[in-house]
């Protein structure tokens, strides 16, 4: 069974930094897609993905302040927030795709204090 962890949320102030870990049970290189999806109050809505070759794709109101990358030695995926704003509070949830299947980590709460 695919286990996703997430670490790396908390609190941190508006214009500050976070970083996202995603650690996952398996070869990453395993999955279609790994990415992130953010719940605030409301829908789950992609953030960030990545596919297996390295094409990334990103919400256009993170775009230009996140990043999504991988390290394939520790099977982790990452998301890089910069300059924080307020509405990036929410949970944060890694998924990974494969062959049909979906796999979520259990989220990890990010808030943003203004």
């Amino acid at each position: 069974q695919v286990q996703l962890v997430e670490s790396g949320g908390g609190l941190v102030q508006a214009g500050g930094s976070l970083r996202l870990s995603c650690a996952a049970s398996e070869n990453i290189f395993n999955f279609n897609t790994m990415g992130w999806y953010r719940q605030a109050p409301g829908s789950r809505e992609l953030a960030a993905r990545m596919n297996v070759g390295g094409v990334t794709n990103y919400a256009d109101s993170a775009k230009a302040r996140f990043t999504i990358s991988k390290d394939g030695s520790k099977n982790t995926v990452y998301r890089q927030m910069n300059v924080m704003k307020s509405e990036d509070t929410a949970v944060y949830y890694c998924k990974a795709n494969k062959i049909s299947r979906n796999y979520w980590g259990q989220g990890t709460q990010v808030t943003v204090s203004s």
